[in-house]
């Protein structure tokens, strides 16, 4: 099944209101500077916990935990995170999903499954490649927020506030987007001031 990278067995503030488990899906094509969750880059940095050991842990924090969240890493890039989506939702648990959008093709399979999405946004679109180190980033994760924004699926959008996004207007562009055009909240995570 997935790869997975850790597991956070409960936490209140990964789900919006609900007490949560988060499942840490490993792997991430992107490259951004201030990444909080950097072990879970590589793909093949093997599995810490196994699919079994999920299964068995949530079937005994049935009507303990309200949801499970999909996190990472990047988890559209687990080939089984539909199966996996599945098996979790049959358990009765409400489905939260972290991503950045980086794969809009798989995010469009598990939108209907989903209760919930907290879809990163890294920059204004054009510019994502200065954050993600990736061409066509933007693109694709403007794909992506637009099948969250249409899916009907209850989703916030975030940012980290690195210090590019305070130069030039750039967040109070995103701000304007995403509250503005999309009618969507944007919630901006404070760090660590880095320089590229």
């Amino acid at each position: 099944m997935l790869n997975i990278g850790g597991l956070n067995r409960c936490t209140t503030i990964d789900y919006p209101g609900e007490l949560a488990a988060v499942i840490f899906c490993q792997g991430c094509p992107w490259h951004c500077a201030y990444c909080h969750n950097r072990h879970l880059l590589p793909e093949q940095a093997g599995t810490i916990i196994s699919w079994e050991e999920i299964i068995r842990f949530l079937g005994h924090r049935r009507g303990l935990l309200d949801a499970v969240v999909f996190s990472g890493g990047e988890p559209t890039m687990q080939s089984s995170l539909l199966e996996a989506i599945s098996a979790v939702k049959g358990l009765g648990f409400l489905i939260g999903l972290h991503t950045a959008g980086i794969f809009p093709e798989v995010l469009e399979q598990v939108l209907p499954l989903t209760d919930w999405v907290g879809m990163d946004i890294k920059a204004p679109f054009k510019e994502y490649e200065r954050i993600t180190g990736i061409s066509g980033s933007g693109e694709t994760a403007l794909m992506s927020a637009e099948l969250v924004r249409q899916s009907g699926v209850r989703h916030r959008f975030r940012t980290t506030l690195d210090p590019f996004l305070l130069e030039d207007g750039r967040i109070e562009a995103l701000q304007l987007q995403v509250a503005g055009e999309w009618g969507s909240e944007l919630e901006i995570q404070q760090m660590t001031l880095l320089k590229h």
